[in-house]
């Protein structure tokens, strides 16, 4: 069961929106490496906004993901994709369906 996740909003600087979608697109290898994170969607909100989405069993999950690759990257990649630094929420999961 998931209990806790992840909510990021990611706003493209004029001219790398398409960059920014191949560099979510290209993380999902990275996190179905992890085993804590049970649930990863990368989301387009707009031409320009972009989100993450992430699940996780319990807090420890979620900060192995916080502290692992995809997070790097991100952060490594923030200056020269994003218009702002990313908007990252920790929040707790009221209610969840999950299918396997």
């Amino acid at each position: 069961m998931v209990k806790v996740a992840l909510l990021a909003r990611l706003v493209a600087k004029p001219g790398k929106e398409e960059e920014v979608a191949a560099f979510l697109t290209s993380a999902l290898p990275l996190a179905e490496a992890e085993p804590a994170t049970v649930v990863w969607f990368a989301l387009r909100l707009s031409r320009s906004e972009f989100g993450i989405f992430d699940a996780f069993p319990d807090d420890t999950g979620r900060k192995a993901h916080l502290n692992g690759p995809i997070a790097a990257a991100l952060m490594a990649k923030a200056g020269e994709l994003l218009a702002e630094p990313p908007k990252i929420e920790q929040v707790d999961l009221l209610a969840a369906k999950l299918s396997k």
